[in-house]
This record gives structure tokens, sequence and C-alpha cells, in this order.
């Protein structure tokens, strides 16, 4: 959602206002004896009504359940530098020279069916994604070798040292029921449509309109979730969300508002508003096309987008331009080699006669169309891209008029967001227009662009890699930043990961990816501020948006 993110017609508006029940002013629903709101509605636009697809495996629908429903063993915070708070797992520690991880599960954890979570299931659970390669979003199982339960224990051993796999291991998978899950037959496909979690809330229920959360009964916090309630409605366009937003019927947004002080802000003293740059919004040119995988013409677009003029106009500067090396500042700022950047035009700054100069250097010459061609072969290309998101929409046709100028034709293909999701995860697109999640460094979004282990066949869903990049020196590379717990040496395989992305620009970042994050605060407190990032503050980014419910209360 977006990271991931609909035409709602006025009847489909009208069924989305019922599914979401009445409301008090601030907006969202029911209140309870003592007066403050127990219900709160989210506004963030999807692109699509929803297929009520709980799978928290399944990479186009984890932002759903993960942290709300289904819960980790650990958080992780990536807004302050890693910080690890217990979750499911009451401690862990590493041993044998980090290649062991041990986690204590807390004890008193039920499923919400009522039956006791325990440390079997935690077992089960990394080995179905052993079992189901599909399932391994992140590969975690190309470095551990083994994990086995020992009384209320889980032990996870690794081929070799991975302290930077715990945020994959800790943070970002769900653990499942084996009571349950071991019955599917087939885990990649199941849609879990009634997915019993141990999280703070259960589905109760899901429409295409709108997913209504219920709080569980069997919570393992006392006293928590003090929201009872949560409604997450389908907008299929940014219009319609914001409508819905900025006149007070949500609480929580997180998308694109143009002009955001006048449109939002200014209609209540309650509402704010705080967007971090967490990644990169980018172009994935397809790896195995022919053309593409040619670096010079990759090389001659970077150069060729105006990233300044797609951040202006695109996202009204809400989103920064991005630079080639894929470091976001200022949040990564420290990471930053700037003189590798200075050796590559100043990290590829706009330099429209520089590709032109690539692209002739490597035989391509203007047609009488005025595209570039060579062999009888024209840079003529589609690029998908998500049509609910109205500001990705305007991004990308500056983008196609920047390279229409140096002679290369880009033709948008705006899909509503199952098919865009569903092509782009599958390889099937000769460009795409999308983001991925980083993490609490920059190490972590330069590993989902570049490790191989993380990619796929065409026509098979990818982790993440979706142009399918492969080099095992950089494989290796990755690889070794999980042997050293020294910031020194990490800082330093960022930099030749930089130094990859520089050279052979096997992803063009374009915008920096903020967290969009809006709330109002007339009816709940405890919301996520810049003072007190205690999670990331987007209702889409797993599985921080449990933490941000669990810390909410009525007022």
């Amino acid at each position: 959602m977006r990271r991931i993110k609909i035409l709602v017609v006025l009847f489909a508006a009208c069924l989305l206002a019922a599914a979401c029940g009445g409301g008090s002013s601030g907006g969202g629903g029911g209140s309870s004896a003592s007066g403050g709101n127990t219900t709160l509605t989210i506004s963030n636009e999807s692109g699509a009504l929803w297929t009520c697809n709980f799978n928290p495996f399944n990479l186009s629908y984890i932002f759903l359940s993960l942290g709300t429903v289904y819960e980790p063993l650990a958080f992780v915070n990536t807004l302050q530098n890693a910080k690890a708070t217990p979750w499911l797992a009451s401690s862990w520690a590493y041993s044998n020279g980090n290649k062991t991880l041990t986690f204590t599960m807390r004890n008193g954890v039920k499923w919400s069916d009522g039956k006791p979570m325990t440390a079997a299931d935690v077992v089960f659970t990394f080995n179905l994604l052993k079992k189901y390669k599909a399932l391994d979003i992140n590969s975690v199982w190309s470095v551990l070798s083994s994990v086995t339960q020992n009384g209320n224990q889980v032990v996870m051993t690794f081929k070799k040292p991975a302290v930077n796999y715990f945020y994959y291991i800790a943070d970002q998978v769900a653990i499942v029921p084996q009571h349950i899950w071991s019955t599917i037959s087939d885990p990649v496909k199941y849609p879990d449509l009634h997915p019993v979690g141990t999280g703070p809330y259960t589905v109760s229920p899901c429409t295409p309109q709108n997913i209504t959360y219920k709080a569980n009964p069997h919570y393992w916090q006392p006293g928590k979730p003090k929201i009872k309630t949560v409604n997450y409605p389908a907008f299929t366009s940014n219009d319609t969300a914001n409508t819905y937003l900025a006149n007070g019927q949500a609480q929580w947004g997180g998308q694109f508002i143009p002009s955001i002080q006048k449109y939002y802000v200014s209609k209540s003293p309650d509402n704010h508003y705080w967007f971090p740059p967490v990644a990169n919004v980018s172009i994935f040119p397809n790896l195995t096309n022919p053309i593409l995988k040619d670096p010079a013409v990759r090389q001659a677009m970077s150069y060729a987008i105006n990233k300044q003029r797609v951040s202006q106009i695109g996202e009204y500067g809400y989103e920064p331009a991005s630079n080639q090396s894929g470091i976001v500042t200022p949040t990564f700022s420290d990471w930053m080699d700037q003189s590798q950047g200075a050796q590559y035009g100043n990290n590829y700054a706009y330099n429209p006669s520089k590709a032109i100069s690539i692209l002739k250097a490597d035989g391509y010459t203007k047609g009488s169309d005025g595209i570039m061609q060579k062999n009888g072969q024209k840079l003529s290309f589609t690029i998908l891209n998500n049509g609910g998101y109205s500001d990705w929409v305007a991004s990308v046709n500056v983008i196609q008029s920047d390279l229409k100028a140096v002679g290369i034709q880009v033709t948008p293909k705006n899909l509503a967001y199952p098919a865009w999701s569903s092509a782009v995860l599958n390889g099937q697109f000769q460009l795409a227009y999308y983001s991925e999640t980083g993490g609490p460094t920059p190490y972590y979004e330069l590993r989902q662009w570049l490790y191989s282990g993380n990619s796929a066949k065409i026509g098979q869903p990818a982790g993440s890699n979706f142009e399918r990049y492969s080099n095992p020196q950089t494989d290796a590379l990755i690889n070794s930043y999980g042997n050293t717990t020294d910031p020194a040496k990490q800082q330093q395989i960022v930099h030749e990961l930089s130094l990859v992305m520089l050279k052979d620009v096997p992803v063009i970042p374009v915008t920096e990816s903020v967290s969009w994050y809006q709330y109002n605060t007339s009816s709940f407190s405890g919301w996520v501020t810049q003072n007190n990032p205690y999670a990331d503050p987007a209702p889409y980014y797993y599985p921080d948006w449990g933490q941000l419910l669990l810390h909410l209360s009525p007022k």
C-alpha cells in the first residue's frame, strides 16, 4: 500500500459510508459510556476495492494483517535507530559468535480463537517459509540453517553471523497458528478470509467497501486495545479519500493531499501531518528485457529525468527528489559517500545532454519520429503505474515528458491496484513505478533492490528485486553485512552497494518515499509525532500501525 495504496462512484461511496457507521464530530463512530470515541476510521487510498485477503505472507496484502491481526516476535523501530522492543518474544539473545539467536516466548498469549500460542507455533511458521519459498518474502532461509524448539524457547541457527537479519526475522515475519495453517493445502494461494492471530484485532467483517477490525477479547495486553473498532474503507482515488479525511469522517490518513495546508490543516486546529522520508519511489526496468538490460540505456534514463521537477509537480514537494545512490536524505545522510556521487554527475543530476551522449556512444541514433533506435530496435516502452495514485500519475507524466526530450518513448499504463501489484511482483512489465519499504538503515532498501535471493523467475512473485537483478559479487557484499557489528564496516558495505547503484543503475530512484501521515487529535490521544516517533506512522506500514493503534486512547 502506498508503498502499497479507488473511481468511487456515488453508489460505492454510499455503501462505504454505510459500512463505516455513523459518527459524532471528529468522525468515525461510536462513543463509550464515558463519552470518548471508541471507533477510529482510516482514510488511506488503496486503488481498488478490498479483496478481503489477509494472508500475512502475500506481499500485496500483508499490510492489512501484520501488526493488527498477526504479530511478530519483536518490534524494530526504523525511525529510532532500529530500537527493538519485545512483542511475542519476551527476550532474545545471540550466542555462538552471532550464529545462534534464541527467543524466549511470552507466557499467556492466546490466539483469537482462545487457544494458547506456544513456541511450537513459531517453529512451525518459520519452517512453513522454508517449505514454501514464495512465502519467504525476505529470504530469511538464505541465511538460516535450522529453527527448533527448546521448551519455551525458539532456537535459530544461522549458516554464518547474520545480525542484520534480526529485523527481517523478528519484525517482518507474522507468527501464524499451527493448528490452522497445518491444514491448509496451498498456503501460497490461501486468502485467509477469517484470520486467527494473536494481535489486538480480529476482522469482523470484511466487505469490498470496508474492513472492520474489532478488539480481540483474548488479547494478551490487559486493557488494550482501547480503540474498540477500526474502520478501513476502500478508496479508489486520492480525491475521494482526501475529502473523507478533510471532512472529519476519518481521523487517520495515509495519502498524498495536494496543497495540504489549505485543503486539510486549515480545516481544523486538530488536523496535523508529518511526512518522514523512509525509502524511494523508483522506476524498475525489467532487466530480462533485451534492450533494458543494457546499462547505458538505464544510465541515460536516470540522467534524463528531472527529479526535482517530478518532486514539485507530482508530489507538491512533499516527497523530495531522490539520488541515484539510493540513500534517503536527510534520514540517512550519514550513510552517504558524497565523493562517489560527484564521480557520477553529482549523483545523476538532471543532464539531458549527458543522456543523449551516452545513447549515441552506445550506437543509438534518433529516427524521423524522434525516437532513439539501434539495429531496428526503438527505445519505446510501457511503464506500469497505480492509476489510483494521482500523485504518481502526475509524476510519471513528467517522467514521460523528460524521456521524450532525449528520444526515449514511454507510454504509461495506469492500472487498478490488484492488476498493477500483481504484474510488478511477477515481473510482467517493461518499466514499472513502485516503491520498496526500506528498513532501519539504507542497507535494507539496497538489499531489497539488489539481492538475487529476493527475486524470482518471470511469472512468479518476487519478494522484492522486481527488476530481476542478479550479480554474485553484489550478493556476497550483501551477505557480508551480517558478518560484522562494526558500524564503520557496515557503512563501508553500504558505500559499495551504492556504487553498484551508480555504476549499473539497476533501479532508478525518482522521489523519496515518505510515510504519508495525517492525524486528527480531537477524539484520540497518543499519536506519533515528530518529537515522539515511537513507530512509523503511516496506516499501511507494517507492523508499526499495530503499535500506533495500541498507543491510542479515546479522549
